[in-house]
């Protein structure tokens, strides 16, 4: 048994007979690089999604021959988008 003791203590004492600790692999992120806003605010559009748009709210005709809200100049090519009132 002082045997077996003994070897273990020499066993860890050597150089080179620790344990080796796995390296952690490296981390990659892709940063999302986001536009920064350009003065333009945020609406609540008649789809029932948040849409980013640049240009003023204007007043247009509809079919039913009321006046309807839209947002002009919105994120996404979209010239107008309509507005939840």
């Amino acid at each position: 048994m002082k045997t077996l003791a003994t070897l273990l203590f020499f066993s860890l004492t050597l150089p080179g007979s620790r344990f080796a600790t796995p390296t952690p692999a490296p981390v990659t992120t892709a940063k999302v690089q986001q536009q920064p806003h350009k003065g333009g605010t945020w609406y609540f559009a008649d789809s029932g999604h948040a849409v980013y748009c640049l240009g003023p709210v204007v007043m247009v005709p509809n079919v039913q021959g009321g006046l309807q809200r839209v947002a002009t100049f919105c994120q996404g090519d979209k010239t107008m988008v309509p507005l939840k009132d």
